[in-house]
């Protein structure tokens, strides 16, 4: 299909940036890697009277050390995420969930930032910075504020952002010695998950002392199974990681639709758990 017909700009600072989107009002959408806009323009599932193209803006891509957090500028590619040596070294689980991101043409075109701020429940790495308990930092006209993970997400394809923010950096605690895996289930090569689950394990004396598991595509945000993150403390054989992961789909609220219903969205959000969890500590 054809887009609508929309303005375009493309602002070269962050204030500029900022300044465009405040004069727009709910009539503009940001453009960064395009992979998640462009198709929905492309559909005319998007209507936006102007494109605010962001991807110029210097200082917005990198990544960085900052004390205990890693400073993602919100422009990093998905390749440079994965290969960066910051990020393998002191969080694993994004760089793991990130080389599953679509194909190697997506993954160098596509950003971080752009990713969650489209906020697609089945996307992969929303999911990934809920596990991590990652902060999200934005720019607008009121100047800069951080907003944790867990309350960026507000419901489907929405964010906490104003029409008039930018996303400008994601900032990830370090969690240099945790296990981590995350692993997804798909019908075929780079389609959207139909399930996908990421792991993070902290284990002491031979049992897990704490976990973290974020849920994709398990309702209209990305979910914390809390549950089993309970369930799991102490937890030291394969045995007490299968009890704990039944319980991976309680409180959640998958959908249904021709890939899958409810029920067998949540039998995989089980069975992927427990492959994860056993998969971070090594035993899997």
């Amino acid at each position: 299909m054809i887009p609508p017909a929309f303005d375009y700009a493309r602002p070269t600072s962050l204030d500029e940036a900022v300044r465009t989107l405040a004069d727009a009002g709910e009539e503009a959408k940001v453009l960064a890697g395009g992979q998640s806009l462009l198709p929905l323009l492309r559909l005319r599932l998007a209507f936006p009277e102007l494109v605010v193209d962001v991807g110029r803006i210097p200082g917005l891509r990198g990544v960085r050390e900052d004390g205990d957090m890693l400073a993602i500028g919100a422009l990093t590619t998905h390749h440079d995420v994965v290969h960066d040596p910051l990020v393998r070294r002191h969080a694993g689980l994004l760089a793991q969930a990130t080389e599953t991101v679509a194909d190697p043409a997506v993954r160098h075109r596509g950003t971080l930032g752009g990713s969650l701020a489209h906020a697609d429940p089945a996307g992969d790495l929303p999911a990934v910075v809920l596990a991590l308990d990652a902060e999200l930092v934005a720019v607008g006209p009121g100047g800069r504020r951080t907003i944790p993970a867990r309350d960026f997400f507000t419901d489907y394809l929405q964010t906490t952002l104003a029409p008039d923010e930018l996303l400008v950096e994601v900032r990830v605690p370090k969690r240099e010695g945790w296990g981590f895996r995350y692993e997804k289930f798909h019908r075929v090569a780079q389609s959207w998950a139909m399930v996908g689950v990421a792991a993070l394990v902290r284990r002491d004396d031979g049992h897990i002392a704490e976990a973290r598991i974020g849920l994709t595509n398990m309702g209209a945000t990305p979910l914390r199974a809390s549950a089993s993150e309970e369930a799991l403390a102490g937890a030291g054989d394969a045995e007490a990681v299968a009890r704990a992961a039944r319980e991976a789909a309680e409180g959640t609220r998958p959908s249904r639709d021709a890939s899958a219903s409810p029920e067998y969205r949540a039998h995989l959000a089980r069975v992927l758990t427990k492959r994860a969890v056993l998969a971070a500590t090594g035993a899997g």
